[in-house]
């Protein structure tokens, strides 16, 4: 990737994504939504979206528009328009949480900010989506990788409607029988398109190829990675016919539901194969601390959906349970993981890139100190089994302990983040010389620096 164009907002992406990860946690930490309050309580929809929408789509929104052109190896299009659709999500995720906020009765404001904000996060994810949409396109016949990308495309369409027919719902501006079934019977739907259609499909595809890049492994198109696709895209289209059945009040919206729960437990099972080989297959033989704290992740992801697949674990709580595990251990660990090395790898290319070839410069893993990062990780991925369990025993005071460590966790690792921004850690003899580019720390890059 040497010599790649950089995405010039994808650095404000991620720290905004990391600012409403920490604001998530911090919710939890005073006790606001589950569970000191019910599963569905407006609360409980303000912390997820937050962490939904603000944390995890943003930052695979951000790494998106870095990577989707490394996956077709072409150039992004649009790029100039990933600041507008930036805007229209945070002022739409901003409309609703506030709507949230009027819902629950805790402010007098008018419910119409729902459908506002679920109008401009549809507005904004939509171009977002155009944009990749569009670079796809563009790069026909498409690699596997992205290939999983635009079936998480296809995800991310589905979820955005759905979420706006919820606030149409919610504010009682759209007060139709089929819509408030939908409310009543269709959240597990939405939250399976988002979770597991949109954020993880997209995330195993990437991942397909940031693995083999960071381990230095061959990129090869294998059958079982093949059968991962079309097993994981068959599981959404059974999710999303399970939506005419709520909004026509069918019977019979478990079969196909349990069927695309089985058809993601084989997934997973040939996604564990694939990695597996590609680390077998690296020729870098001292993995770097990205792929060793992304196999937590990696367990984490295994665990919940074969835990998911056991109805009698589906209980109000079991599931809060499983889907904090498939939130923090599967998708916001790898997210962790691989920002922290991407992060040191995005600032080398802008820092360093123009100078290549003329003077020496440092590695990428001179931006980073490991023996720091590995102790938060540690403490996170602890953390987050800690608080799972306590879930699990319904012991919300010690839940929201545990979850303070795992902010602290957090704000450790991205501090780490920072110093490799700053260039903290690089050997002074190497940090800056001349013709270097100092990277901001998270503004978006001017034009004549990309």
């Amino acid at each position: 990737m040497p010599g790649a164009t950089l995405s010039r907002w994808t650095m404000s992406y991620f720290a905004i994504a990391c600012l409403m990860l920490v604001t998530g946690q911090g919710l939890m930490v005073a006790g606001y939504g589950y569970p000191a309050v019910d599963i569905g309580a407006p609360e409980t929809l303000v912390l997820v979206h937050v962490l939904a929408i603000g944390w995890l789509s943003l930052l695979m929104a951000g790494a998106l528009l870095q990577f989707v052109p490394v996956l077709v190896a072409r150039p992004l299009l649009g790029g100039r328009f990933a600041g507008p659709a930036l805007v229209l999500l945070v002022g739409g995720l901003g409309f609703l949480i506030t709507g949230f906020v009027a819902l629950s009765g805790a402010a007098e404001l008018p419910l119409a900010l729902l459908p506002l904000g679920g109008t401009l996060l549809l507005l904004g994810f939509s171009l977002a989506a155009a944009i990749l949409a569009a670079t796809l396109l563009a790069a026909r016949p498409l690699p596997l990788p992205a290939r999983f990308v635009a079936v998480g495309l296809v995800s991310l369409a589905g979820t955005t409607l759905l979420g706006a027919a919820f606030t149409l719902a919610l504010s009682g501006l759209g007060g139709s029988v089929p819509l408030a079934r939908l409310v009543a019977d269709g959240v597990g739907l939405h939250a399976a398109l988002g979770l597991g259609g949109w954020l993880s499909i997209t995330a195993v595809g990437v991942s397909y190829r940031l693995l083999a890049m960071f381990l230095l492994a061959p990129e090869e198109e294998r059958p079982t990675s093949r059968a991962v696709l079309w097993a994981a895209s068959l599981s959404v289209g059974l999710v999303a016919t399970c939506i005419p059945f709520v909004l026509l009040a069918l019977s019979g919206v478990a079969v196909p539901f349990a069927a695309a729960l089985l058809l993601t437990l084989l997934a997973v099972a040939l996604y564990a194969g694939d990695v597996r080989h590609l680390y077998r297959a690296r020729k870098r033989r001292q993995a770097e601390l990205n792929i060793r704290a992304s196999f937590a992740a990696f367990a984490a992801l295994g665990l919940s959906v074969a835990l998911f697949n056991v109805p009698a674990i589906r209980t109000d709580e079991g599931v809060a349970a499983l889907v904090y595990l498939f939130v923090f251990g599967w998708l916001t660990g790898l997210g962790l993981a691989q920002l922290y090395k991407i992060v040191a790898f995005l600032t080398w290319l802008e820092a360093y890139g123009p100078v290549l070839g003329r003077v020496p410069v440092p590695r990428v893993q001179d931006l980073v100190e490991e023996r720091h990062a590995r102790l938060w990780f540690l403490l996170y991925y602890g953390a987050v089994a800690a608080a799972v369990l306590a879930l699990f025993a319904g012991a919300p005071g010690l839940f929201r302990t545990i979850v303070f460590v795992q902010m602290t966790a957090t704000l450790g690792l991205m501090r780490e983040f920072i110093r490799a921004r700053r260039l903290s850690v690089v050997p002074d003899a190497l940090r800056a010389p001349a013709g270097m580019v100092r990277p901001h720390l998270f503004l978006p890059l001017s034009a004549s620096r990309r």
